[in-house]
């Protein structure tokens, strides 16, 4: 905690742990800026908690209909909830601002996917045109696979375990067909793979 406190701290020059005998250089955090963030699954319950609400559904108090949603619970969060959910004191009071994000919406994922330098689709194409195929996606695949990772609750992350699930066989399949040229994934295909994941078969289940 030293760090947030804005004082001299001895760093490793190569990072990892200290070592008595290691060589150290002295770094003034004085004017650093920290930022740090988590998940913090679960702590919805403690601001509902604490708002006198239910993370699904609120208490009879009207007042609590008339000021927020369920969906727009994060936006209420504070210290104490942080508090209550395991941060210590010590570290939440070198914090001097708290704040939250809204959670990624389907047109955002959607952008991970396709648009980035390094995106998802675009690692494939460039695997499958190693192997001399050119690979496609089609535009309904794609939206199918961010409303996957938006009715599961798997953000940005969960897209390469989707994107994963959908393109294993194709991985191993394709490149050893002398014949196939060009493959596109479309819905048909994106849906079949899917549904034999254990994502969907446990959401079958449940």
């Amino acid at each position: 905690m030293k760090l947030l406190e804005g004082s001299v701290v001895n760093v490793p020059p190569q990072g990892g742990r200290k070592h008595p005998d290691q060589k150290m250089i002295a770094v003034n955090t004085e004017n650093i800026l920290f930022i740090c963030g988590g998940a913090f699954d679960g702590i919805d319950r403690h601001i509902a908690k604490r708002l006198n609400s239910r993370p699904i559904g609120f208490s009879g108090d009207d007042m609590f209909h008339d000021s927020f949603e369920k969906d727009q619970i994060m936006k209420y969060v504070t210290a104490q909830d942080l508090k209550s959910f395991g941060l210590i004191p010590e570290l939440l009071g070198r914090l001097p601002v708290i704040t939250y994000l809204n959670p990624l919406d389907a047109k955002a994922l959607l952008s991970i996917l396709t648009e980035p330098k390094n995106a998802l689709i675009k690692q494939y194409e460039k695997l499958f045109t190693m192997e001399g195929v050119q690979l496609k996606f089609d535009t309904k695949a794609l939206d199918y696979m961010v409303a996957q990772a938006m009715e599961y609750k798997l953000g940005a992350r969960g897209l390469r375990s989707i994107m994963e699930a959908i393109m294993t066989d194709a991985m191993f399949e394709i490149p050893s067909k002398e014949n196939v040229k060009t493959f596109t994934v479309d819905l048909a295909y994106a849906k079949e793979k899917f549904e034999k994941t254990v994502f969907h078969q446990m959401k079958v289940v449940a």
